[in-house]
């Protein structure tokens, strides 16, 4: 077997770790407003639970089933990020600071899987082209 046989399926592997790194941040999400302490507070109780659940069961089957849905997780994070600014808890710092620091990082793990996205299509048509 050639040695750049290989690398598609290396890449992709590479990239399924930042699904379940999302898939993690999501559960964190929603379980936080009753670790950190605001769950007393229903708009962003509402807001990191239903985004955590529905984020972390995307992100669950996009892992196992090989599916392509990193757009879908870069929007997730920056909503979570304006989040706080729209549904008008910005005063409440720590459900706030949650809920920008956990979309901030779903949506640079979702940019980077893009981009290995885009490197994996790249090496595999030349992959193809070469046969």
């Amino acid at each position: 077997m050639r040695p750049e046989a290989s690398r598609p399926s290396a890449i992709r592997s590479l990239a399924r770790w930042q699904h379940w790194a999302i898939f993690a941040l999501a559960l964190w999400l929603a379980v936080s407003p009753w670790l950190v302490g605001y769950a007393a507070h229903p708009a962003p109780t509402a807001n990191a639970a239903v985004a955590g659940l529905a984020i972390a069961l995307a992100a669950h089957f996009e892992a196992s089933c090989e599916l392509s849905i990193e757009w879908l997780n870069l929007a997730a994070g920056v909503w979570l990020i304006a989040a706080p600014f729209l549904l008008g808890f910005d005063a409440d710092r720590v459900a706030a600071a949650n809920s920008v620091a956990v979309g901030a990082a779903m949506a640079a793990l979702a940019a980077s899987a893009l981009e290995l996205d885009a490197l994996f299509r790249a090496i595999a048509s030349r992959h193809l082209l070469r046969r």
